[in-house]
């Protein structure tokens, strides 16, 4: 029996080991792709689901100011720059800074256009609704990534350096 755990263990801290080297390059990576991906869908009219709500989201933001012809690729562009920074590890703060502005907007319509974002508002998302709350991910990601920008890590096991 005590085999088996030794066995269990060694394979639990392999496994444990690669999260630790690989776990933040990969969220990394992973989060890039989703901006650069929802991003450049955006160029393409018709192609993001999200492209009328953020267009209104952010004429009302503007107070009318910005209209969609402008605001809609001047968001892919800022998503997609969002994505190459992830992608590629470079100006990770400004990356993030314009990441943490961007969710700040996102979140907006659940205050803006409440009626479209929740069937009982405030338990009941619509899908559009769904689409914006999993942002917390995403800002959580961001947030985890940000730790990191001094040269912080992760470690295998507690009070390792």
């Amino acid at each position: 029996m005590r085999d088996i755990a030794a066995q269990f263990d060694a394979v639990d801290a392999r496994i444990t080991n690669w999260m630790v080297r690989y776990g933040l390059r990969l969220l990394r990576i992973s989060l890039g792709i989703v901006f650069l991906w929802f991003g450049a869908l955006k160029f393409f009219p018709g192609l993001s689901p999200a492209h009328d709500l953020a267009a209104r989201t952010i004429e009302k933001l503007t107070l009318g100011t910005v209209h969609a012809a402008v605001s809609v690729p001047l968001l892919a562009t800022w998503e997609c720059l969002i994505g190459v920074g992830l992608l590629f590890g470079i100006f990770m703060r400004a990356t993030l800074l314009l990441l943490a502005v961007q969710m700040a907007g996102t979140l907006m319509p659940l205050v803006l256009f409440p009626g479209e974002v929740f069937t009982r508002i405030p338990y009941a998302p619509t899908l559009e609704g769904q689409y914006i709350i999993k942002n917390a991910v995403l800002i959580s990601a961001a947030i985890v990534l940000g730790a990191t920008v001094r040269g912080g890590g992760l470690v295998a096991e507690k009070g390792q350096n």
